[in-house]
């Protein structure tokens, strides 16, 4: 990977205390049920992310919040920052323990549309589109099929599930390729690393351009998709990363890629030193 091409243009060094930089970051919370079957509740109160020390902490508890049995936090860029195409470098260490699931990824970046009074709404109140009517559409359509998941394209920059202590998983999701279609290849790789590995800080990093991804770990290639790869179709319904997309860093709590949680382990601790983005 050559970065002579590219420059900084958005960072977070981490270099203050306290909560994470309000211009720099919003967060995703609630209690309720989040996709994949996963525990957590997430919040933005100081016992699960802060930044100390040179680095942001998210710190994932046993402890209930409402039907939640654990908390933990959820950054996004979302409203402050998205880019499209770039190279995003992230120094961090993974928590360890069987059920915990930190990531580092992104999603296309939409405009929420206000949501009208009398319509049904989630718990994080999201409009709820499995109880509206033909007046609640009317009031507020849902959002066309190729803005919906997995349609709109989502970007794992890394992922570590804690049941398997020694891989990582660097995957794109598209209406094509993600893991609900046993009819085309998913785009998801796992490589597995020497024992004692995750017990350090390392570089997770990723270089997207117009034509492919390429994963990196401290600077050496473990992965590459190219536009190409799918021989039936390179448009939009394989390859949805023509838009800007917002980042997002969090740990969940078991569900279906977490896994049994084994509480022993916590506090989950998922440690960052920097994000830092490069744009050519």
């Amino acid at each position: 990977m050559n970065l002579k091409d590219y420059h900084l243009v958005w960072s977070d060094e981490f270099d203050y205390e306290g909560a994470p930089d309000p211009e720099k970051w919003n967060f995703e919370t609630g209690n309720f049920q989040w996709p994949n079957k996963e525990l957590q509740a997430y919040s933005d109160r100081p016992a699960n992310v802060f930044v100390k020390n040179n680095q942001l902490t998210i710190c994932s508890l046993k402890e209930r919040d409402g039907e939640r049995e654990y908390t933990s936090a959820k950054l996004v860029t979302r409203g402050k920052a998205c880019w499209q195409y770039g190279y995003f470098d992230i120094r961090a260490k993974f928590p360890k323990g069987a059920g915990c699931w930190p990531a580092i990824w992104l999603m296309p970046y939409r405009k929420h549309k206000p949501v009208p009074a009398g319509v049904p709404v989630r718990a994080d109140g999201r409009p709820d589109f499995k109880n509206f009517t033909e007046e609640d559409f009317k009031k507020f359509p849902r959002p066309d099929i190729k803005d919906r998941w997995p349609n709109c394209g989502e970007i794992d920059l890394v992922e570590y599930i804690g049941r398997k202590p020694n891989s990582l998983l660097f995957s794109l999701h598209s209406g094509r390729h993600n893991h609900q279609r046993r009819d085309t290849v998913p785009y998801t790789t796992v490589v597995d690393f020497p024992e004692g590995f995750f017990d350090e800080f390392h570089n997770y990093s990723m270089e997207w351009t117009p034509d492919y991804f390429e994963y990196f770990v401290d600077g050496v290639s473990y992965c590459r998709y190219n536009k190409t790869d799918d021989p039936i179709d390179q448009g939009y319904d394989s390859w949805p990363f023509d838009k800007p997309f917002y980042l997002i860093m969090n740990t969940a709590v078991g569900g279906g890629l977490g896994g049994p949680v084994d509480n022993r382990m916590l506090p989950y601790l998922f440690e960052i030193e920097y994000v830092r983005v490069y744009q050519k």
